[in-house]
């Protein structure tokens, strides 16, 4: 299939562990890609030196780094990841689909009382993303989705906390949200939905 050409756009698809976000990124990507959309997938903590640094140093340990480091690490591997893939991939017309973004570190150092301001602040240089969608399912069906413990933020009391905010930030029209507790079908169809109309405006 030829593919469109078009202006880059950027998503980015939001939620907390276990909510389906990285199943749904990379149906959104094949979606696209059937539909002649030259779309890519993208993740965060990135490929690069300093994501690979936040999972082996802050996320796959017992106890949190302090949360000030953390959410510093994350905003410096958003720096790169933001440089050096998502900027040159939206120059050449192409969809990049990222699984977490810059909500994620408002939401999970947010829950650590982190300030938000002071999140947004090291993050300012952070591209805006055209379409910003949450998958919101309850901690316990989060829980029971997690097949064993993949990280140290990964528990319920944090994960509470976690969708508090980013329903906070839902709220202030920061992103668009969709029922995660569906069937994972009917969840990609209203995100391939939500992501062609904004496609087509």
């Amino acid at each position: 299939m030829t593919k469109r050409r078009m202006i880059g756009k950027f998503i980015s698809i939001e939620g907390v562990d276990g909510c389906g976000k990285t199943t749904q990124a990379k149906k959104l990507v094949r979606n696209l890609q059937l539909r002649g959309f030259d779309a890519v997938y993208t993740t965060e903590p990135s490929a690069g030196n300093v994501g690979k640094l936040i999972r082996g140093f802050v996320l796959n340990r017992e106890r949190r780094v302090p949360i000030a480091l953390e959410a510093l690490l994350f905003a410096s591997d958003r720096v790169d990841h933001v440089k050096t893939e998502i900027e040159p991939l939206l120059r050449q017309g192409r969809i990049v689909v990222c699984d977490r973004y810059v909500y994620s570190s408002l939401a999970y150092q947010g829950a650590a009382e982190l300030d938000l301001d002071w999140i947004d602040c090291i993050n300012r240089f952070a591209l805006k993303p055209d379409l910003a969608l949450l998958l919101d399912v309850s901690p316990d069906v989060a829980v029971t989705r997690l097949k064993k413990k993949k990280s140290v933020m990964e528990n319920m009391v944090n994960l509470r906390k976690v969708r508090d905010v980013y329903l906070k930030l839902a709220q202030q029209h920061r992103m668009i949200i969709l029922d995660g507790n569906k069937p994972i079908k009917e969840v990609a169809k209203n995100v391939l939905q939500i992501a062609l109309e904004k496609l087509q405006t």
